[in-house]
């Protein structure tokens, strides 16, 4: 049977995971251990305390944590009271999260205590706090946000703590919480997660609990996600990769999630050795840091079975050590967007060393992928082109965007990537530019047209381009091109630490070169070829 059609919707997914593997491990997080059983328990407290504090179907809950078993619990309680929940990247800065709650109008938010040095309280009150509005709620800012609840740790007055807010919920009924639960409709809208368009505004794509339950489903088939599996999550829930292939796989095969709020490549050795890890997906600088480790043959990795990886390329010589050095089974390489859940294409086990290496697979079951010229018109195999996606999986629309739903996914269902790449003779497709100049950070997409509005915010920069360029240890990272106004004395590094008040970490760019002006073809457009070319 169907995923989707098996547990119908993520709450009842919830659910069933308890029922049917009620005492093993679900969640481990150093000595603490939550079964798959506890975990369904804490999961509807937190729904019956999103109920009492006015919860209703259809309205916006936000999370803005690391990865975590609180996370999980405040993500799928919120889902299980018929919420629609929003991710936030722990990356974000204060005014950037602050965006996105009050374009979403979230009526609830979820935050984690101090994390990484950093109070995501007193940043939220700095970006939206007194003064910044007229709201009645914690956050005058936010004149939509009732209740701002702290996971860990004691709240500051106007937030409430999660046992306060947990408490609430003792009054609603366990058969209330599940007629709830049971009301979600399998096509209703269980997330947006935030991306960004062409223009560099972050949009946020909605995903139906149908289709998350279906795609990620196949994903668990196709990499062979089997219960009993020790799953390493490094990837971030607040993305769809880390939420889905992790927490929702794990829930639908009764795999035990071992999640990382950070990546700490020194301990990983360790943590696969201690925990016996069987599943471990993650971009190749995960990868390459494990194969690296100065204390690696220190460590019996032998239960790794299954490598997934992507967002970067795939040198043929990290599949090669995977497999032959750690003795992993199965290596697969994969393509997926928040527009289509996160998935359009996967290699499969068996595949030969070439085409993982060359090619992020074939197109998942009941999906159609073709790559098309400017004019729209279907390339042949070898030809490249912008990717098309069409399929169950695609995107019900940009949250309140009809014009940006229009431009992604066309009157006959295609949903347009920006994405280039070519399609072989047996369907593999290997993703070969972006259209949207994206570039990936250590596993986190960044945008320059975003990146680039931020740093022309800055009253001594005129101008700004930014692209991507390879870096040993991160993947890549961006490199900014900068006109200024006029004759002035702002420095790269001055700029850099300006912008690292403005922006995620990772959208940071590591070099700035500042130029008289920036290459144009003649329609005006920056050619941003010319400014990669200038890397050599």
């Amino acid at each position: 049977m169907r995923a989707d059609r098996e547990f119908v919707s993520l709450p009842r997914l919830v659910r069933t995971a308890a029922e049917r593997y009620a005492d093993r491990e679900a969640v481990v997080e150093g000595r603490a251990r939550t079964t798959f059983g506890g975990l369904g328990a804490r999961v509807e407290r937190a729904a019956a305390a999103c109920m009492a504090h006015g919860v209703m179907p259809g309205d916006r809950v936000a999370v803005w944590a690391p990865n975590g078993c609180d996370w999980i619990v405040a993500a799928l309680g919120a889902v299980t009271a018929g919420a629609v929940l929003v991710p936030l990247n722990t990356r974000l800065k204060g005014a950037e999260a602050v965006r996105l709650l009050g374009r979403t109008r979230t009526s609830l938010l979820f935050v984690t205590g101090p994390f990484l040095g950093a109070s995501y309280v007193a940043t939220l009150r700095a970006a939206a706090g007194v003064g910044a509005g007229r709201g009645a709620g914690p956050l005058p800012g936010l004149p939509q946000l009732r209740e701002v609840v702290v996971l860990a740790g004691e709240a500051p007055a106007g937030f409430r703590s999660w046992k306060e807010f947990t408490e609430a919920g003792e009054a609603v009924p366990a058969e209330v919480v599940r007629a709830r639960a049971d009301a979600v409709r399998p096509g209703a809208a269980a997330d947006i997660t935030f991306t960004s368009g062409t223009t560099g505004e972050p949009r946020g794509a909605v995903i139906s609990h149908d289709r998350t339950l279906r795609a990620f489903g196949t994903w668990s088939d196709l990499a062979g996600l089997r219960e009993g599996d020790r799953y390493l999550i490094v990837n971030p829930f607040s993305h769809t990769f880390g939420y889905k292939a992790g927490v929702i796989a794990s829930l639908m095969r009764g795999a035990t999630m071992v999640p990382q709020p950070v990546f700490a490549p020194e301990v990983l050795p360790a943590l696969v050795a201690a925990e016996r890890i069987t599943v471990l997906p993650g971009p190749p600088t995960l990868l390459r840091a494990l194969l690296d480790h100065p204390a690696r043959e220190a460590y019996d990795l032998s239960s790794l079975r299954v490598v997934v990886t992507g967002a970067a390329v795939v040198p043929r010589a990290l599949v090669d050590r995977l497999r032959d050095e750690l003795g992993v089974p199965v290596v697969l390489t994969a393509y997926g967007m928040s527009e289509a859940t996160g998935l359009v294409t996967m290699c499969r086990p068996g595949d030969p060393a070439e085409v993982v290496v060359r090619s992020s697979g074939r197109a998942v079951p009941d999906t159609e992928v073709k790559v098309v010229a400017a004019d729209g018109t279907a390339l042949p195999a070898g030809e490249p082109g912008e990717i098309l996606v069409r399929g169950y999986q695609v995107m019900s629309g940009y949250f309140e965007d009809p014009e940006a739903t229009a431009a992604a996914v066309d009157a006959d269902g295609w949903l347009h990537t920006g994405d280039v790449g070519v399609l072989d003779a047996d369907g593999n497709l290997s993703v070969t530019d972006r259209l949207k100049d994206m570039f990936v950070v250590g596993g986190f997409n960044a945008f320059p047209a975003e990146i680039e509005q931020v740093l022309c915010r800055h009253p001594e920069v005129a101008e700004a381009a930014v692209v991507g360029v390879p870096d040993a240890r991160l993947g890549e990272v961006g490199r900014a091109y900068v006109v200024l106004r006029g004759p002035g004395r702002l420095s790269a590094g001055e700029l850099i630490a300006w912008a690292r008040r403005e922006m995620a970490n990772y959208k940071v760019p590591r070099t700035v070169e500042f130029v008289a002006e920036l290459p144009r073809n003649a329609s005006g457009k920056v050619v941003k070829r010319l400014l990669r070319e200038r890397q050599g």
